[in-house]
């Protein structure tokens, strides 16, 4: 992630260069969200802080917060698709019925034109539901308010990263795993990483061994 986010602004503001007036607004409000929040992010991964810092980056995130909205039609959960897709099918059997009983329509034009206005109508309807119910309320967006206080209080965040255990986790479990017969799956995990970390020791001793003087690496 943090090699993406050397050129995702490049290649994004490339992307971006040449909005049409009605994409104009929604194109800057991009750039600044992205911009926004990779300040934020290179910031948050400083060893060590001061007032300025912290300040600054209370700044990116409320231009992140701020500038957020353009990404809420791509919050869409599956339950709000589903039904804006209910939705969508009971309005279409509703008007289908409602001009089957006008008489009055039955002429070819005035039907194209009124099926016309009926799929305009449910897009409208369509669209309403899903910015109603689309959201950004999850954890991950309120821990971001949190960074700046909890580095006054317990120092820089990179101290209390991850990755290593991440890393180990996947080195030490999910590898071994895979290659593993899922049989008793624990203690073959343990005995697979045991070996591969006894036999990584015995190649540094000889590697060690092979560079001092006098010494017969057998």
């Amino acid at each position: 992630m943090r090699n993406l986010g050397l050129g995702i602004t490049a290649v994004l503001a490339s992307a971006l260069r040449n909005p049409e007036s009605s994409q104009y607004q929604d194109f800057k409000s991009t750039l600044k969200f992205v911009s926004a929040l990779l300040d934020f992010t290179l910031m948050a991964q400083y060893r060590s802080h001061t007032p300025d810092t912290l300040s600054k980056m209370e700044s990116y995130l409320q231009t992140f917060y701020r500038t957020k909205e353009t990404f809420l039609d791509f919050r869409t959960s599956k339950a709000t698709r589903a039904q804006a897709n209910r939705q969508d099918w009971e309005l279409r059997e509703l008007m289908a019925d409602q001009r089957a009983n006008e008489v009055s329509l039955r002429t070819v034009a005035n039907c194209s034109r009124l099926v016309d206005q009926e799929r305009v109508e449910r897009s409208h309807r369509h669209a309403d539901l899903i910015l109603c119910k689309n959201h950004f309320n999850f954890i991950k967006m309120d821990y971001l308010t949190h960074f700046a206080s909890y580095v006054r209080r317990f120092g820089s965040i990179s101290l209390y990263s991850t990755e290593i255990g991440e890393l180990a986790h996947k080195n030490q479990i999910k590898d071994g795993y895979r290659r593993l017969n899922k049989n008793k799956a624990a203690p073959q995990i343990i005995s697979h990483y045991g070996h591969q970390h006894v036999l990584g020791i015995r190649l540094q001793t000889i590697e060690a061994l092979s560079k001092v003087e006098g010494v017969i690496v057998v």
